[in-house]
C-alpha cells in the first residue's frame, strides 16, 4: 500500500573523494559524536541523544518518521507525534510501546503544526528546555538537543521498558526473541542505532511499518465522522474479511484514531481464533479508555463481559457459537461507538454464519476487507444481506413462508431489538489492503497458533511479580485449592467418560465460569455438567493437580480471590498450555512433570490434540 513517509536517514553527501580517507574521515567524525551519546548531525536525519541510563531524547523534524521494533516507554516532551493512529501531546503521561517482529513495525510520525498558537520562539526553547530538566534529562544532553531544535518539531523521551509480562514472555526461548528484528550487517549499524539500541528499540526500513492504503484512509475519515457527529446515534462498526487481510491492525488504528476524539470505545471480539483483549476460545465486549500501543499479548484486559467457546473455530458448532454471540452483545448499551470484529472464516457456511451475525448486530457501518481477485466474497451490500439466507435465517423471499425444521422448531432467529433481518440499513465501506501477501492466508509473518501461544503467555504473565526480578516458573507458584463439590466440569469439544474426565481435566487450561444454577456436589466424586453453559467467564487458569484423597483440584490463575469466589465451573476445551510451558520446567530432573511421548492415542479426543498441540513448532523471527 502507498504510504505517507518522511524522509529517510541517510549520510551527507560526499565530494568526488568517495575513498578510504573520506570513509575513515565519516568514521572518526560520527563516533566522536557516539562518545558524546549524540548521533551526528546529518541532513534529514534524526537527532537522538543519551539522556540517561536506559533513557534518549528523540528529535523528530515536522512530518519526519521513525519506524522500529522493540519496546520502550514513551513521553513527549514538546510538539506531538502520531503513532498508529493515536496523537501523543506533552500534556499525556508516558505509554508503554510495543513492537514485535510478529507484527507490522510501529512508526513514530512528528505531526506538523503542534506548538501553542501565538508563543515565540523563546518560550518556546523555555517549554522544551523545562520539559528535559523536569525529566532529568542531563545537561549535557539539553544541550546538545537544543542545538538542533526548531519550533515546530516534536521532542520525546524514550525509556527502556520492563514489564513482568514481557519478563516472562523472553524467559521462555523459542519466544527470547521476540522483540529482535533480523540481524543487520555491521556495516549498516550507525551511532544513531546505538543511542536508539540502549532503549531497546531498533530503527527498520519504512516498508516493515504499516502501509494505509487510500481506500483505508477514505474508510477511517467516514467513521470518525460518523462516530462523532452527535445527530446520527451511537455507530455500530462491523469489520470483516478473509484471513490475512489486516482486519485486526485496522480495528487498533480505527479505536486510537476514535479515542484522540472520544473518551471511550467498546469492542466486540467475535474472533474466536485470534482475539484482542482476552485469551484465545472467547466472546467478548471490551471497555477500551487506553490507545492500543501493540498486539493483544500486550494489552489483555478484563472484559465487559466474557463467554468462553472453548474452541479457536466455530465450525464444531455454529448455533452455540451465534448464542455466545448473542449472549455476550446483549451487555452492549450502545452509549459509545461499538467496533466489531469477525471471524476470517468467509467461504462457504462461514459467509452464511457471517450474514447471521449482521442480522443479529444490526450494525449501522460493514467494513469489507478484500483483496483484489478474490472471488469467495461477494460485496456485503445491504440488497445482498437482504435476498440472501443466513444458515439460521432467511432472506427476503423466504421470509413470508416460514420453514419448520424436521423437530418442529422453528429456525434460530435474532431476538426482538437486535435486528430486522427483512430491511438491514448499514454504509458498506470497502478496503483493499495493499501490503505484501495480503489475502494469502499460506504466507502470514507467524503461523496463527503461535499467536495464540503468545496471548496465552502474555495472561499468564499477570502471575509474575509486578517488581524487577527473576521469573518464577510457573511450578514454583502456589496454586488455589478447590473442592470438587465446589465446582461442576465440562469438556465442551467432545464427550468424555466420567472414569476419564479427571485425566483430561489434570494439565489443563481451563475457563473460570459461572453458571446461574446452585452446584450441589457430595464431594467424593466431581460434578459434571451433561450440556455446554452459556455462561460468565471470569478468566483462565491451570489445572495443575488433582488430589483423589483430599478431593481437591488445585488451580493456578491470575484472578484476584474476590472474583475467584463467583466461579462454579471448569470448562475445558481444544485451548491448551504453549509447549515452552510444558517443555521449559525449570529444576525438573529425569522425566518432566506432564510431558510424555508414551500415551495411548486411540483415546477418543487425543487425535486432535496430538495434531494440534503436540506437534512442536519452533517460533521463529526471521520472517520480518
Amino acid at each position: 500500500m502507498p504510504a505517507r513517509r518522511g524522509p529517510s536517514a541517510r549520510r551527507p553527501r560526499r565530494g568526488p573523494n568517495r575513498g578510504g580517507r573520506a570513509e575513515a574521515a565519516w568514521r572518526e567524525f560520527a563516533a566522536s559524536f557516539a562518545r558524546a551519546g549524540m548521533v551526528p548531525p546529518v541532513e534529514g536525519g534524526l537527532a537522538a541523544v543519551e539522556a540517561a541510563e536506559g533513557a534518549a531524547v528523540l528529535l523528530l523534524a515536522p512530518q519526519q518518521t521513525l519506524t522500529f521494533t522493540g519496546k520502550c516507554r514513551l513521553r513527549c516532551l514538546y510538539g506531538a507525534v502520531r503513532l498508529l493512529g493515536f496523537a501523543v501531546s506533552s500534556h499525556q503521561p508516558a505509554l508503554p510501546v510495543f513492537s514485535p517482529a510478529t507484527h507490522c513495525a510501529l512508526t513514530l510520525e512528528a505531526l506538523p503544526d503542534a506548538r501553542p498558537p501565538g508563543a515565540d520562539l523563546r518560550q518556546l526553547r523555555v517549554a522544551a528546555r523545562a520539559a528535559m530538566r523536569a525529566h532529568s534529562v542531563r545537561r549535557q544532553a539539553r544541550v546538545q538537543v537544543m542545538a538542533r531544535f526548531s519550533p515546530d518539531c516534536a521532542l520525546l523521551l524514550l525509556e527502556h521498558l520492563d514489564t513482568p509480562v514481557t519478563r516472562y514472555l523472553l524467559s521462555h526461548p523459542p519466544m527470547s526473541r521476540l522483540f529482535e528484528p533480523p540481524k543487520k550487517e555491521e556495516s549498516s549499524f550507525t551511532p544513531e542505532d546505538a543511542v536508539l539500541a540502549s532503549v531497546g528499540i531498533v530503527k527498520c526500513s519504512p516498508d516493515h511499518g504499516l502501509l494505509v492504503s487510500e481506500s483505508m484512509v477514505l474508510a477511517l475519515e467516514e467513521l470518525i465522522q460518523a462516530c462523532c457527529a452527535e445527530d446520527e446515534g451511537v455507530p455500530l462498526i462491523l469489520v470483516c474479511g478473509p484471513k490475512n487481510t489486516g482486519k485486526s491492525t485496522f480495528n487498533r488504528y480505527l479505536i486510537n484514531l476514535l479515542l484522540n476524539h472520544l473518551p471511550s470505545v467498546e469492542y466486540l471480539e467475535c474472533d474466536i481464533g485470534q482475539t484482542e483483549f482476552t485469551p484465545p476460545g472467547c466472546v467478548s465486549l471490551n471497555h477500551v479508555t487506553e490507545p492500543l500501543l501493540g498486539p493483544p499479548f500486550t494489552h489483555q484486559q478484563v472484559p465487559r463481559k466474557m463467554v468462553y467457546y472453548g474452541l479457536t473455530s466455530c465450525e464444531q458448532d455454529t448455533e452455540r457459537y451465534l448464542d455466545v454471540v448473542k449472549s455476550v452483545f446483549s451487555s452492549y448499551k450502545k452509549e459509545v461507538p461499538l467496533v466489531v470484529n469477525t471471524m476470517g472464516w468467509v467461504k462457504g457456511e462461514g459467509l452464511l454464519l457471517l450474514i447471521d451475525i449482521i442480522r443479529l448486530l444490526s450494525p449501522s457501518h460493514i467494513v469489507q476487507m478484500d483483496v483484489y481477485d478474490w472471488k469467495a466474497m461477494a460485496p456485503l451490500s445491504p440488497d445482498y444481506v437482504h435476498f440472501t439466507s443466513g444458515l439460521y435465517t432467511k432472506g427476503k423471499q423466504q421470509a413470508k413462508c416460514k420453514q419448520m425444521r424436521m423437530d418442529g422448531a422453528e429456525p434460530w432467529s435474532p431476538s426482538e431489538g437486535a435486528g430486522d433481518a427483512s430491511a438491514p440499513q448499514y454504509k458498506l465501506l470497502y478496503i483493499h489492503p495493499e501490503f505484501p501477501r495480503a489475502g494469502a492466508a499460506g504466507e502470514v509473518r507467524v503461523h496463527s497458533s503461535i499467536l495464540r501461544d503468545v496471548a496465552i503467555l502474555g495472561y499468564l504473565g499477570q502471575l509474575q511479580c509486578p517488581d524487577v526480578g527473576a521469573v518464577l516458573p510457573l511450578h514454583s507458584l502456589l496454586p488455589y485449592q478447590v473442592p470438587f463439590r465446589a465446582v461442576a466440569l465440562r469438556v465442551v469439544h467432545t464427550d468424555v467418560a466420567p472414569t476419564n474426565i479427571l485425566y483430561a481435566l489434570n494439565a489443563s487450561w481451563v475457563g473460570l465460569c459461572r453458571v446461574p444454577e446452585e452446584i450441589q456436589g457430595r464431594g467424593e466424586v466431581p460434578v459434571l455438567l451433561t450440556q455446554t453453559p452459556v455462561c460468565d467467564c471470569l478468566g483462565f487458569g491451570i489445572v495443575r493437580g488433582v488430589d483423589m484423597e483430599k478431593k481437591l483440584y488445585f488451580v493456578l490463575t491470575p484472578v484476584p480471590p474476590e472474583k475467584l469466589r463467583l466461579v462454579n465451573c471448569l470448562l475445558l476445551g481444544t485451548v491448551a498450555i504453549p509447549n515452552c510451558v510444558l517443555v521449559g520446567q525449570q529444576g525438573a530432573e529425569g522425566e518432566i512433570p506432564y510431558v510424555t511421548s508414551d500415551y495411548n492415542y486411540s483415546i477418543m479426543g487425543s487425535g486432535k490434540l496430538r495434531k494440534k498441540h503436540f506437534k512442536r513448532r519452533e517460533f521463529d523471527c526471521d520472517y520480518a
